[in-house]
């Protein structure tokens, strides 16, 4: 038995393994199509997660991108109401600007307007000084020669020359609600007198010498200095101590001018 089978075994065997070859190649062959749908399924398998990854990273994409046009609407929306509240103050400064340049003009008018006016009564002042009571009169007249000065500066304002000529007139008005004590020099009968003058209002205008012998009186209607009788000696220069406040306040005799009309009708 063992004989044989060795024999069966020593002649078999080659064919036996060419069978087992054949039998071996069909499995082989039989197994390549698997394989292959194997890889196949494995490449798609990777590719369908690139896929994915793609779209997970497309559609993260979208979401930043619609996340930024939120913000970008939000934005938009926001400088819109900008807009509008910056329009609205453009809109009250175009306002403001049309109405301060018809100022402007009204006060160009004006100018051109209070300008004479101005020249009129620096004019009006210093006729004014010329005729009446002489006293302060190089201060009177050095004033009203400031104001002319002033009015041919271009630096200074219309409103400034104004308010200087209002100020003169002030001043001057400001004369005959008070009483005033100087001394000052006069011409008597040609020659030059050192006198005391006493200033009352614009009402009377009298000198009274140092020594108090000779007491006298601006005449208006004459135009000069005249003699007063020894009547007016005590109450002028009462009347100049009242001003130098060297004596209480009352009253004094002084000489007026008494209009004609006045005069004639009382006689």
């Amino acid at each position: 038995m063992t004989q044989y089978s060795n024999q069966y075994s020593s002649h078999k065997l080659p064919q036996l393994l060419a069978v087992l070859s054949i039998m071996a190649g069909g499995v082989v062959a039989a197994q390549t199509p698997i394989e292959d749908l194997f890889i196949v399924a494995q490449a798609l398998n990777e590719d369908a997660a690139e896929s994915q990854a793609q779209l997970d990273e497309l559609d993260d994409e979208r979401a930043k991108l619609y996340g930024d046009y939120q913000i970008k609407l939000k934005e938009i929306d926001g400088q819109k109401v900008y807009n509008r509240q910056v329009q609205l103050v453009v809109n009250r400064q175009e306002d403001k600007i049309a109405r301060l340049k018809k100022s402007i003009e009204e006060v160009t008018s004006i100018q051109r307007n209070i300008t004479p006016l101005i020249w009129r009564m620096i004019e009006a002042l210093d006729q004014f000084v010329t005729n009446d009571l002489p006293f302060a009169v190089e201060e009177r007249i050095d004033r009203v020669d400031r104001l002319r000065t002033l009015m041919d500066s271009p630096d200074v304002a219309i409103s400034e020359k104004f308010s200087q000529v209002l100020r003169a007139y002030q001043i001057e008005s400001e004369y005959g609600r008070t009483i005033q004590a100087t001394e000052t020099t006069i011409t008597l009968d040609g020659q030059e007198r050192n006198v005391d003058l006493l200033r009352i209002g614009r009402i009377t205008l009298a000198y009274q010498t140092g020594d108090g012998k000779e007491t006298g009186w601006w005449n208006p209607n004459a135009g000069a200095w005249e003699p007063l009788g020894d009547t007016y000696t005590i109450p002028v220069r009462n009347g100049l101590k009242m001003a130098r406040k060297q004596r209480t306040q009352g009253l004094i005799r002084v000489p007026i001018l008494v209009p004609e009309a006045s005069t004639q009708q009382g006689g």
